[in-house]
């Protein structure tokens, strides 16, 4: 039963990611730890391949409405992905299994990347429900290209932490700095998150046993929805059932800080 409403999971992660540009893949953590029971760290490690190759497929479909700038996904790729590799590669396995000691008490590495990752959807959820900002040109101008790059490779290492893909980070970015309008924002998003999770997921390869039949399973059926999601997308309100996520996120993150926290 578990598995079956695994799948079923990853055919909800396709079918948002398809809908709203983005969003699918902060359920991807959840499903395969709460329902699927996998190790944080693997699912964290699994969620990465799963959003990477399930985000390619819906940026080939935006890639042919002329929906993504490739040259300006590059740019914003490049310090992003160098921080997704290192904390993957290194950071994360460096942690140790305990993290601190308070009292009688501790945080384990398990629970310590769950709530940051319940902290993460928080924020996304804020993101979705929150009006869109009016871009102010002064202010885009104001902008330190060199802070633009550190807060990118900051982003690199948030989304190798939980496994995500950060389009939430990076949709704003591309809107003020890149001037993108928010369709192609998204479409370009994708193809930032398909170069940052694959690569992130490459520095996982050689640390982590793989359970190859079961994530080319997970992944197939995640790519199912997003093609779905893609065709039924012009058909829906997309601004309503943004909210409707956000708001399911938003109580997504208060249940896994209270699961963390007191069970």
């Amino acid at each position: 039963m578990p598995e079956l409403l695994g799948y079923i999971g990853a055919l909800c992660i396709g079918l948002v990611l398809g809908i709203t540009g983005g969003g699918g893949s902060i359920l991807t953590v959840p499903i395969l730890v709460y329902v699927l029971h996998l190790n944080p760290l693997i699912a964290t490690a699994y969620s990465l391949f799963i959003v990477g190759t399930t985000s390619a497929f819906g940026t080939i479909s935006n890639f042919k409405k002329g929906l993504v700038a490739p040259k300006t996904a590059l740019q914003f790729a490049i310090p992003s992905v160098i921080g997704v590799y290192l904390t993957r590669k290194f950071i994360i396995h460096l942690l140790p299994d305990v993290i601190f000691y308070f009292g009688s008490s501790q945080l384990n590495k398990a629970t310590f990347l769950m709530l940051i990752f319940a902290v993460v959807m928080f924020l996304a959820a804020y993101s979705m429900l929150k009006p869109a900002k009016v871009v102010n040109e002064k202010e885009e101008k104001n902008k330190n290209p060199y802070m633009v790059v550190i807060q990118l490779f900051f982003v690199g290492i948030l989304i190798g932490m939980i496994g995500a893909g950060g389009g939430f980070l990076i949709i704003p970015a591309l809107v003020q700095l890149a001037k993108l309008p928010i369709k192609k924002a998204i479409g370009t998003s994708l193809l930032i998150i398909t170069i940052n999770s694959l690569i992130g997921f490459l520095g996982d390869v050689q640390n982590s046993t793989i359970d190859w039949t079961f994530l080319l399973t997970f992944t197939s059926i995640s790519i199912v929805g997003i093609i779905i999601g893609l065709r039924i997308q012009q058909h829906i309100n997309e601004k309503l059932l943004r909210k409707i996520f956000g708001f399911f996120v938003l109580a997504m993150s208060v249940l896994i800080l209270y699961k963390e926290v007191f069970s």
